[in-house]
């Protein structure tokens, strides 16, 4: 379905197995690059919903380094935003739980920015989706971490695991993307890239 990438070397380059599986379901031929030690620092002055896209463009810039040929590298970064304020990765068990009493109850934004890049060209492109949290009991937050160790999802969860069955009361917008890969845009992109 996706001919016009057949001149290129697709690559995606994330260490997240939710987005491998996805991008597999596209059924583009690709493989996988990570590399260590990317700065994913942003300037404070950059308004929450912009930094997903900053970070990804910001990826693509050190993988597309690495290449002069014929690669298309698709980076991503996927951020919660709760109010004003950015929740990324956990830095352990004692912030996935605060993060997680954070959202209890509340309706957040998760934010994923895109890059498909090439040596010529390239395309950035953000996805926001609106997830609403019912309450989530202290017990359960704390099963949660400590059985699913989310210290590798923005805001310390995975939609598609059991916090999501028991959590998520209400979502506006697409699924793939909370789960950091939203592949209906990302195939209309790439169809047209």
């Amino acid at each position: 379905m996706l001919e016009n990438l057949s001149k290129y070397k697709v690559k995606l380059a994330s260490k997240s197995p939710r987005r491998r599986e996805l991008l597999e379901e596209l059924r583009v031929p690709f493989s996988i690059i990570t590399t260590g030690g990317i700065d994913e620092s942003y300037p404070d002055t950059l308004p929450p919903k912009e930094i997903p896209a900053y970070l990804a463009n910001k990826k693509g810039d050190a993988y597309m380094r690495r290449f002069d040929g014929n690669e298309l590298v698709i980076t991503a970064d996927t951020l919660v935003i709760l109010g004003d304020k950015v929740l990324g990765k956990p830095e352990g068990r004692d912030d996935a739980i605060k993060m997680l009493k954070e959202l209890s109850g509340r309706t957040h934004l998760v934010v994923t920015g895109v890059s498909i890049s090439t040596k010529d060209k390239r395309t950035t492109f953000s996805v926001i989706t609106e997830v609403t949290f019912s309450h989530i009991s202290d017990a359960d937050i704390e099963y949660y971490v400590d059985n699913f160790l989310p210290f590798d999802k923005a805001g310390a969860y995975g939609i598609q695991e059991w916090i999501g069955c028991i959590a998520v009361e209400s979502i506006r917008g697409s699924y793939y993307n909370v789960m950091g890969l939203p592949v209906h845009r990302l195939y209309h992109e790439l169809k047209n890239f």
